[in-house]
């Protein structure tokens, strides 16, 4: 007998983190939503079933590590084990926020590095690949010893800010922080416009205190351009010390929008205009009743991502 040719096809999963998400890249994509049972067991342990054949597929998940962090993060582990152990012929991890970044080296002594062992740990759950966006520090690409695909949110926020700032020249692009110069720069090239930075002191985790403004931004509308939103109180005080120092407005795009603790009511009371974020974190009922945030949409970028993936396609020319 001749041999039997086999045609991969693909199957987009998701946990519990962002199920929205999940629906609407797979509206792009044109295809179902795969069937997977993600629950309890009676004592709080994750249950997955996995809810058709794998056998020969390649089978993406789709799950933010948002809190409830380490509910997610074993989710998709326990996933990816279901998966493996149907034969999935690979295995895709869809991070749009990968959590535990943030301790991406020791700061100080007997101090983890989190962000290798989550690594760690998803490799040795099976996962054949990861995809994730605007990841805290881009090395931690280089903690993986599998392909890792990073994407940024920016062809959305350029899209975005385009349609809402047409004059390049009353705006300018503000990092929060020295560790983010090299994003704000990347905005304010494309954008064609200046570029400040605020230079904050962090004498504790989440709590920062603005010491100095590098850049003009009198007479301007700042933008402040970040990755993270966790308590609010960077951006909050950055936005204010760009006020002082003479901004006419200020906006802030932020892609993952955690909001953790008085995040809510911090931005409420800032003197910001706006809080533009991404919908890799899904927002909380107080987050979509405050008029000053606004979410937009990742799917396409996601979509596109998972496709060329699929056909080995390049993924660079999604971000020139």
């Amino acid at each position: 007998m001749p041999p039997m040719s086999v045609s991969h096809d693909f199957k987009v999963f998701t946990g519990n983190s962002n199920r929205a998400l999940t629906e609407r890249i797979c509206e792009y994509l044109k295809r179902p939503l795969s069937k997977a049972e993600v629950g309890r067991f009676s004592d709080g342990e994750i249950q997955v079933e996995i809810g058709e054949n794998v056998r020969g597929f390649d089978c993406f998940v789709v799950q933010s590590t948002c809190p409830p962090v380490n509910d997610h993060l074993m989710e998709l582990l326990i996933m990816a084990d279901a998966l493996k152990r149907a034969s999935a012929n690979s295995i895709t991890a869809v991070i749009p926020y990968y959590g535990y970044a943030r301790q991406d080296r020791k700061v100080a002594a007997r101090t983890p590095i989190t962000a290798k062992l989550v690594a760690d740990l998803l490799g040795t759950a099976g996962i054949t690949r990861v995809v994730s966006m605007d990841m805290h520090a881009g090395q931690i690409q280089g903690f993986f010893n599998i392909p890792t695909d990073h994407l940024y949110a920016s062809p959305v926020f350029l899209e975005d800010l385009r349609k809402k700032f047409p004059s390049s020249e009353e705006i300018v692009i503000v990092s929060p922080d020295a560790g983010g110069v090299e994003r704000a720069r990347a905005y304010s090239k494309r954008l064609a416009c200046p570029l400040a930075i605020i230079d904050k002191r962090r004498p504790r985790p989440n709590a920062s205190e603005v010491m100095n403004l590098i850049g003009d931004v009198q007479g301007k509308d700042a933008i402040i351009v970040d990755d993270i939103i966790d308590t609010g109180g960077t951006l909050t005080q950055g936005a204010a010390a760009l006020i002082a120092k003479g901004a006419r407005r200020v906006f802030s795009y932020i892609v993952h929008p955690i909001l953790s603790g008085p995040a809510i009511s911090r931005i409420n009371e800032s003197v910001m205009e706006e809080l533009v974020v991404s919908d890799t974190v899904p927002l909380s009922k107080a987050a979509q009743g405050c008029a000053k945030i606004r979410s937009v949409g990742t799917e396409r970028l996601f979509g596109e991502a998972l496709a060329r993936i699929y056909r080995a396609e390049s993924l660079s020319s999604l971000f020139v």
